[in-house]
């Protein structure tokens, strides 16, 4: 049984940054998941190796990521 200063897990969960795979990342970029590929395989985007293969992202840096981009595209 949990104490009482054991916090919730799913408060837990809220506090903490579950990383996006790259299906997720595309959605929040609006970009297809081969764009995100190929910015990973270049380098533009910021990412996380897990296990050797697997990308994950984390949404903040994603954030920052999409703001950069989206000045870009308007200044083009």
């Amino acid at each position: 049984m949990p104490n009482s200063q054991t916090p919730p897990l799913v408060d837990t969960f809220a506090r903490e940054e579950l990383p996006l795979r790259v299906r997720e990342a595309a959605v929040f970029l609006g970009v297809s998941p081969q764009t995100v590929y190929l910015w990973v395989e270049r380098k533009q985007i910021p990412h996380l190796r897990v296990m050797g293969r697997n990308i994950r992202f984390l949404k903040s840096d994603l954030e920052t990521f999409r703001a950069s981009f989206k000045q870009e595209m308007e200044n083009a």
